[in-house]
């Protein structure tokens, strides 16, 4: 049995998100998804607007998905530890070094392959911030129509 191993933050759940799951899942058996913990999604990117809880529940309830777990604190590589994954999948925008990945994985005993898949789709809903700014779009519309009736 293959399995497989992908990574995000799965804020506001996008197409991007489910496309990259599906491409992930095709690779392997089982499909594990880690989500990112509130404190690493702060310290890396932004205040994350849904709690990990709840991103771990909406990842693990979508079709590719097997199972879907947080992530460690403070190592990213304890949770690898704990997967054992044949493979990780990256997207395309994640920053992070494949061969740095398998290096790690090497020295604590884990063989693995890391791929990065392509970028796949290009719509106007396939990341978080666009969603976010087209919500604020929206937003300022309708409180310009607002007082302007």
């Amino acid at each position: 049995m293959v399995r497989v191993m992908a990574t995000g933050v799965f804020d506001i759940l996008h197409p991007g998100h489910v496309l990259f799951l599906r491409e992930a899942r095709k690779l392997g058996d089982e499909l594990v998804v880690v989500v990112a913990r509130d404190s690493t999604v702060e310290r890396l990117k932004h205040k994350p607007i849904m709690n990990e809880d709840i991103r771990r529940f909406m990842v693990e309830s979508l079709k590719p998905v097997d199972r879907a777990v947080l992530g460690h604190k403070d190592d990213m590589y304890k949770t690898v530890e704990d997967v054992r994954p044949d493979i990780i999948v990256l997207g395309y925008d994640q920053k992070f070094d494949e061969k740095e990945i398998e290096e790690e994985c090497r020295k604590r005993g884990i063989k693995v392959k890391v791929v990065r898949l392509k970028k796949y789709g290009d719509s106007d809903l396939n990341g978080t911030r666009k969603i976010i700014f087209k919500i604020v779009d929206r937003v300022d519309d309708l409180y310009a129509k607002d007082r302007n009736s």
